[in-house]
């Protein structure tokens, strides 16, 4: 092999090893503002950084996240297009992942890999289950389908669902159709609904958001609060701990069949404020979107197509009077007009 390939390989090899840890670095929930800034100025360093980059977006794309344990083998070995807990079994049966990062990263917030059914930032999926029953998921989701003799069981793993249960159709007692979720499990009783796992913020612990559309849906969190029920029009929040109070939600059901917007790539705004729009627009775009506190309480009302994030942050150039900086594809930072 000639000198200069050989070397070619090695710097090519380096860079991708060294994107893998940027995506890491970045989607590790601790990065700031120098985090991305630094990425963006190592990808401008050289032509083999971008396209390292590139190889490695794609691969978070695809995959939705990267463990921390398994971004840089993954991103520097062939994969398959098959089955994620195939490639990541054999990576951990090659030694590539440790025993113990491989048991630990099974609960982690990367487990969109190796999930029944999972879907990227900015993607939704459609899936008809065994027993008719049909759920869509919405942006970074993922599942996993259980289905046994006396349980239908779905257990959400991160990001959010939408519910139509089916009646069972198979000989002998009903079985039930069960949510499970880190927090607890939610009982549909003849339903449809929309189960989110929501991240703790500050002080407080992750929970589950349930919105039910239509029929009833039973509650129980894990810590062994008494169940409660929720009914079509009603939405609550629960911890493992206990069950917060049941409300009327603001329930967007602008899609089909009276089912949330998101499912047909809409965001729907109504006099929300901007901070809040911009953390659920965040949802459907790789990176992050700084809200600056000057504009934070700015009011929106509309209905936003999903599938191009960057029309509806110019969009909001046109309609309030903030400036919209794009410091790089994964870094928007939304300030007042005025600011320069």
């Amino acid at each position: 092999m000639p000198v200069v390939d050989g070397l070619t390989r090695v710097q090519d090899a380096a860079a991708i090893r060294e994107a893998a840890q940027w995506l890491v670095r970045l989607h590790s929930g601790q990065a700031g503002d120098s985090d991305w800034a630094a990425c963006a100025r190592w990808r401008a360093a050289h032509p083999a950084h971008e396209q390292a980059w590139q190889k490695a977006e794609r691969l978070s794309a695809q995959f939705g996240a990267v463990p921390p344990a398994l971004g840089v083998a993954v991103l520097t070995r062939p994969y398959p297009s098959g089955n994620r807990r195939a490639v990541l079994r054999t990576l951990a049966a090659l030694g590539v992942v440790a025993p113990a990062a491989w048991m630990g990263w099974q609960f982690a917030p990367w487990q969109g890999w190796t999930a029944d059914y999972a879907t990227a930032t900015g993607e939704r999926r459609d899936v008809t289950l065994a027993d008719a029953s049909r759920i869509t998921l919405n942006t970074g989701s993922a599942v996993d389908v259980a289905f046994s003799g006396t349980l239908r069981l779905l257990r959400l793993r991160r990001g959010e669902i939408y519910v139509r249960t089916a009646p069972d159709s198979t000989a002998g007692p009903r079985r039930p159709f069960v949510v499970e979720t880190p927090q607890g499990r939610l009982q549909a009783l003849g339903t449809r609904f929309t189960v989110r796992l929501l991240e703790g913020e500050g002080n407080a612990p992750p929970a589950t958001a349930l919105t039910v559309l239509e029929h009833r849906v039973q509650v129980a969190p894990l810590g062994g609060t008494a169940p409660a029920i929720v009914r079509a029009g009603q939405g609550v929040q629960f911890t493992a701990a206990q069950i917060g109070p049941v409300r009327a939600p603001a329930v967007d059901t602008s899609g089909a069949e009276g089912a949330p917007g998101w499912t047909q790539g809409v965001l729907y705004a109504d006099g929300l404020r901007l901070d809040a729009f911009l953390a659920e627009l965040s949802r459907y775009r790789p990176g992050v979107i700084r809200c600056a506190p000057e504009v934070a309480a700015l009011r929106i009302s509309g209905a936003f197509q999903l599938g191009d994030t960057d029309y509806v942050l110019a969009m909001l150039r046109e309609t309030l009077p903030v400036q919209v900086v794009l410091r790089t594809r994964w870094w928007v930072a939304v300030a007042p007009a005025d600011r320069m």
